[in-house]
């Protein structure tokens, strides 16, 4: 776990902080919106749905630029360590931090980063999310390095994302036109507001003003300063993870987290420290990001054919168009004459639905909750 240690450099020889960065991945949630594929037990992070390796593999492949496998602390629950652990190898087994029960990224995110700052305050943390895609990794390290560097100030940074459509789905960064630090990778601006999802109109309008970025949950910091915030803004839970964090490594661990983390309140980064932080910043990148959310978004992300369509596994289409079709079976899918559905198959469940309902999913899974079906669960 943390060891105090000098500035190090990039694998290609740029320093890029004088502090030691470490990544914290949290590898929580599960994806219902692309049921029946993602499921309790193997949620949509541990598989491999853009390429060969899974979303949490894509992960740490991205970051290793910035952080050793050494410095990377993965947060997670029980019913998922195992697999991670297999998945990512060269992680330490200390490295990885296992919730008792999920209370939402802000305790989540909180451990890992007082874990960091109790061994070295002055270390730059950055939490980025184990279930998104990125298509461009250059960009990403370079929006990233940026970040760092202003995290140097002390400032809570955000990485956002230039939109390329009015979506009602994300939230928003606004920014203002006062530069925090200008480099080669990037520039980094302070931020005015952060916004809950819009409706279309004002989504439009956010993308015509040219001031407003997608919140991705890409996040940098200087230790100290998010213990600071957290104990400013939530100084209950900040009490409890001190405890557990001071405990960390010690025969006392394990007894402790099992006493103070159910107590702690439930909560998220972005709306228990971020949206009410004094001191934040917003780097703005383009790095054909993605949050995988539901199969539409997925479709737009696997290769297509002259017609639209994205056909994985064993498929075959006449007259069909922008359709998605999984198969996870040695089932054929055939689609004749359909056009703008996905049609999912796993062992024990199918699922047909409009491409532009791909949202309602969710809902299906929360009947399917109500109706105690949990083996489809």
């Amino acid at each position: 776990m943390p060891q105090n240690r000098e500035g190090r450099a990039d694998r290609d020889g740029v320093q890029a902080s004088s502090a030691p960065f470490w990544s914290v991945i949290p590898a929580g949630g599960a994806g219902t919106r692309l049921w029946p594929l993602s499921r309790v037990a193997k949620p949509k992070f541990l598989l491999p749905l853009v390429g060969e390796r899974s979303l949490l593999q894509e992960t740490a492949d991205r970051l290793s630029p910035l952080a050793p496998a050494e410095q990377t602390i993965v947060v997670c629950g029980a019913a998922h360590a195992a697999a991670i652990a297999r998945q990512l190898p060269e992680l330490p087994e200390s490295n990885l931090v296992i919730e008792p029960m999920p209370k939402g990224s802000g305790p989540a995110i909180a451990l890992a980063t007082a874990i960091v700052g109790l061994h070295d305050p002055e270390a730059i943390v950055g939490s980025f999310a184990s279930d998104h895609y990125v298509e461009d990794q250059d960009a990403f390290v370079r929006a990233a390095r940026t970040a760092i560097a202003a995290a140097e100030t002390d400032f809570l940074v955000t990485i956002g994302l230039t939109p390329t459509r009015p979506e009602t789905g994300y939230g928003y960064i606004e920014r203002t036109d006062d530069v925090l630090v200008r480099l080669e990778t990037g520039t980094a601006f302070r931020a005015a507001s952060f916004v809950e999802k819009p409706d279309l109109a004002r989504a439009m309008q956010y993308l015509e003003s040219g001031r407003y970025l997608w919140n991705a949950s890409m996040f940098v910091w200087r230790a100290r300063a998010l213990l600071a915030e957290l104990e400013r803004l939530q100084p209950e839970l900040y009490a409890g993870i001190l405890r557990i964090a001071e405990a960390w490594g010690t025969e006392a661990q394990e007894a402790e987290l099992a006493r103070t983390w159910p107590t702690l309140p439930e909560s998220t980064i972005d709306q228990g420290v971020m949206e009410q932080a004094r001191a934040v910043a917003v780097v703005p990148a383009a790095m054909g990001w993605s949050d995988v959310g539901e199969w539409h978004g997925l479709g737009t992300l696997l290769r297509r054919d002259d017609h639209g369509n994205s056909l994985r596994g064993n498929a075959v289409q006449i007259g069909a168009t922008n359709c998605v079709s999984w198969s996870g079976t040695d089932r054929l899918i055939a689609l004749v004459g359909v056009d703008n559905i996905v049609v999912v198959d796993t062992q024990d469940a199918l699922l047909v639905v409009d491409r532009d309902r791909s949202q309602d999913v969710r809902q299906l899974v929360r009947a399917l909750q109500a109706a105690e079906q949990s083996k489809l669960l």
